[in-house]
């Protein structure tokens, strides 16, 4: 940054020479010293504003943000024509992701120095950053006209044109660059050839693929990137329809890899087999299969599309191929079959002959070798644990049957003890599951995969100690925070997602929020990365690359991993909006250490209150006896050190916890949520429950119809109606008349407002044990004193229901104690429960003597 020259802000040549030196100090991350030389400054000049910008800058990236932004006003106030100190202060509300402050400010800098690349710059990696498309164009434009030497302007600009749709101008753009060379570029200039294949990809994209193809023809023999031309080409020529070309360009793609499912399908779609006679596609892989003897794939397509005895056959050679060998994925291979019946059952006929021993060699394929035997008498009934494991055909007795066989052969296998701990966890045996993963752990210290499972059981088993325990084992444990720390600085959010719902789990709500919010922190480290590649994709010329990024940046939360962590926080604001003691801990344990909302009394609801506040000071201490200890044996840092990492001053979740605005809180997780995964059923769920208690009709309604359009059949749809329908009536004299109308007509297709909400009732289809409990938590609203009568049917509608799933079940104990109901009720319901998940954990008699 050069110091603005404005009368009265003038400095000597010595404190000039000063200035430019808190600047490198700056950009180099050396702040200490930046300080230093800024109070040398301003020592002799304490009202220079530059120096005074530069000062908060650094402040800033020290954490001092109240006081950075302080100073800066001030700068600004002694000098408001000084393009350094808008450009300062622009940088500020960026680094508080207040984009559109801070565009503000980069304007307001280069109307007092239009020439100023820096700012030029800053403002159109905001833009981009931002998608204002139309606004990256004109900075683009501008930089262009200021420095049009420089390639990277131009790519830039052909960059701007072509994410804004302009795609003849993008095009435009590099064609005239390239006309302005005056010689041929040599084959080793990358960032030459990649904004060749940008333009020929452009073109591609504009609809142009007759154009692309002749381009690339043209210039492809010449790019360093032999496959990726190869790869457009084989592409083109698919798209031209000119099938013969693509045939063989799809070939010489399997040559170099055979592996490739995309060449496979590039390959047998340029061959005009994908609509053709299965047997005559077979043929083609056959072929393909002889060509590439150690290729899986040419094997295991054909049972996508095969059928009947056909499929019979091809499958009995895939798994005897398979298992001869003893490959433990086999299963893994083929469980995508499972969708359809006649498959499944084909598969199971197939290993369980194997098992009786009904073996005989497929065509081409020799009878078995000693080894070969030896390999198939645990690979089949390995194959038939994780078969009957599977949800599609689960049988769980059946699945430990083969599991104990396979131990029986080989006590030692981290493999067979892993299924084994699978089987108990669908039995809902979870604290045998990990107990089952420990072992499989032990066998093998150094297998990272069995470590991760192993924490991921220890978490479901809400172990959160022991877990953070076992991931520690591969971790570096140098940091302070521990392996937790490690876990974190690692940005590993399947840890910290399991790790916030066993909090979650046992309603320990800030520990929960805690881990939640540091998953959203990393999402958006993830976002504000890009930062970086607005500048560093263009000086290493990486441009097809650079758009890919962009447009995957743009469908980040759409991640299962950010859906599951915000649909999770959001139950987290229910219940604490439900039930505000939830603050302090714990006040009750129910299902899987659940708070329960049965009725108590004000004196137990103090004495339970007080309790969890005991245990939640207890927790306090022992962090912070714990961040005393590590701090007491932390080396001192050295004395130049610069980036030290910032302490966190609330482990515990404690603030975020005790909010007291959970829903609006919660809003900051669905609205991303809800944008991005709309055909989401759970996140419609989540937020037609947040918007009912916000009294947000309008939005409640828009869920419940989106509910409706994604699964027409789901339970829960038939309870949100009917909640929905009440709050509307109850609420008619604080809602205004005309939202009401629009609910209503809006709604007309879910709320059936015409309809008596009882006979709505009564005629609700109970097909499941989850369409049961909706019937009968609609019922119990509408007449709180059937409440004996719909918990006792509640308990007798598990034999009703003998297929009911784990899951359901649980979700009936856990509305019997939202209910409040008797002890001697729910054991009834957790023995009944026992004839279907005899040994789950959670369906276990507490009942003492």
């Amino acid at each position: 940054m050069a110091q603005a020259q404005v009368p009265g802000q003038q400095l000597s040549s010595k404190d000039l020479g000063l200035f430019r030196q808190v600047v490198r100090h700056f950009e180099s991350k050396q702040y200490k010293k930046g300080l230093k030389t800024a109070e040398q400054v301003l020592k002799k000049n304490p009202n220079h504003a530059d120096t005074q910008a530069m000062k908060a800058l650094i402040m800033h990236s020290q954490g001092h943000t109240q006081e950075a932004f302080d100073l800066a006003k001030i700068a600004l106030k002694n000098n408001m024509k000084s393009h350094v100190c808008w450009h300062v202060y622009g940088l500020l509300w960026r680094g508080e992701k207040n984009f559109e402050e801070a565009i503000k400010a980069y304007k307001f800098a280069l109307r007092l120095e239009p020439d100023s690349q820096p700012i030029q710059r800053d403002l159109a990696h905001l833009q981009i950053q931002m998608r204002d498309y139309e606004g990256y164009v004109e900075s683009r434009r501008n930089m262009l006209q200021q420095k049009p030497g420089f390639r990277q302007n131009w790519t830039a600009l052909a960059i701007a044109h072509h994410l804004s749709g302009n795609y003849e101008d993008a095009e435009n753009v590099l064609t005239t660059y390239e006309d302005t060379l005056k010689s041929k570029m040599s084959r080793t200039d990358i960032e030459h050839w990649e904004a060749v294949l940008y333009k020929n990809y452009i073109i591609a994209e504009s609809g142009q693929v007759e154009k692309a193809l002749e381009h690339l023809e043209a210039v492809g023999k010449k790019s360093p990137d032999v496959l990726g031309v190869m790869e457009m080409r084989a592409d083109y020529l698919l798209r031209l329809d000119k099938k013969e070309d693509a045939e063989a360009a799809y070939s010489a793609l399997l040559d170099r890899n055979p592996e490739n499912s995309a060449y496979f399908d590039g390959y047998i779609k340029a061959k005009g087999l994908q609509e053709a006679d299965p047997l005559e596609a077979k043929k083609a892989y056959d072929e393909i299969a002889a060509k590439y003897p150690r290729s899986d794939l040419p094997r295991r397509r054909p049972l996508d599309f095969l059928s009947g005895d056909a499929f019979r056959e091809a499958a009995d050679a895939y798994l005897q191929r398979m298992l001869r060998k003893g490959v433990p994925s086999t299963f893994a291979n083929i469980k995508q079959l499972y969708g359809d019946a006649s498959k499944r059952k084909t598969v199971q006929e197939l290993v369980e002959g194997y098992e009786a021993g009904e073996v005989s060699s497929p065509a081409g394929m020799s009878d078995p070798t000693e080894k070969e035997q030896e390999n198939f008498k645990w690979s089949v009934p390995y194959f038939l644990a994780q078969h009957y494991n599977f949800a599609a055909s689960r049988d769980l007795s059946k699945a430990l049957t083969y599991t104990d066989k396979c131990l029986s052969i080989d006590p030692k296998s981290v493999d067979f003890h892993a299924v084994q701990g699978r089987t108990f966890k669908y039995l809902g045996q979870i604290s045998k599951a990990a107990e089952t993963m420990q072992k499989a752990q032990d066998l093998d210290l150094k297998d990272r995969a069995i470590n991760t499972k192993c924490a991921k059981y220890l978490l479901r088993d809400n172990q959160n100690e022991a877990a953070v325990e076992m991931a520690g084992k591969f971790t570096q444990n140098k940091t302070s925070g521990g392996p937790l720390a490690d876990l974190l600085d690692m940005q590993c959010v399947w840890y910290l997602t399991e790790d916030g719902q066993a909090y979650l789990r046992q309603r320990k709500l800030g520990l929960a929020l805690k881990r939640f919010y540091q998953i959203l922190n990393i999402f958006e480290v993830w976002q504000d990365d890009q930062f970086d590649f607005h500048n560093f994709s263009l000086r290493k010329g990486m441009i097809r690359a650079y758009i890919d990024m962009l447009r995957w940046e743009d469908h980040l939360r759409d991640h299962p991993f950010f859906s599951r962590m915000a649909i999770s926080v959001v139950k987290a604001y229910l219940l604490l909006a439900d039930n505000p003691d939830l603050a302090h801990g714990p006040i009750l344990n129910g299902v899987n250490g659940s708070a329960a909302n049965g009725k108590m009394s004000e004196a137990e609801r103090k004495k339970a209150l007080k309790k969890a506040k005991r245990e939640q000071e207890k927790l306090e201490k022992a962090e912070a006896e714990k961040k005393a200890l590590a701090k007491a044996s932390k080396p001192v840092p050295k004395a130049d050190a610069e980036d030290v990492k910032k302490e966190d001053t609330d482990p515990l979740g404690k603030t975020l916890v005790e909010t007291k605005t959970p829903l609006e809180d919660a809003m900051k997780f669905l609205s991303p949520l809800l944008e991005s995964c709309p055909n989401l059923l759970d996140a419609q769920k989540a937020g037609f429950e947040v918007y009912l208690q916000r009294k947000k009709y309008l939005l409640a309604v828009k869920c419940l119809l989106a509910i409706k359009s994604i699964s027409p059949s789901d339970p829960d749809l038939h309870v949100y109606s009917y909640q929905l329908r009440r709050a509307v009536e109850l609420k008619q004299d604080s809602v205004d008349d005309k939202v009401i109308d629009m609910v209503k007509d809006l709604g007309k297709d879910v709320l059936h407002s015409g309809t008596p909400a009882k006979d709505l009732n009564e005629r609700f289809q109970q097909t499941s044990l989850h369409h049961t409990q909706a019937y009968l938590k609609v019922k119990d609203m509408l007449d709180e004193s059937s409440r004996k009568e719909n918990e006792k049917a509640l308990v007798d509608s598990i034999s009703k229901y003998p297929e009911s799933t784990l899951p359901d079940l649980i979700a009936g104990l856990e509305l019997l104690q939202q209910w409040g109901t008797s002890e001697d009720i729910i054991e009834s319901y957790k023995a009944e429960a026992r004839k279907t998940f005899s040994e789950a954990d959670v369906f276990q008699s507490t009942k003492t003597d």
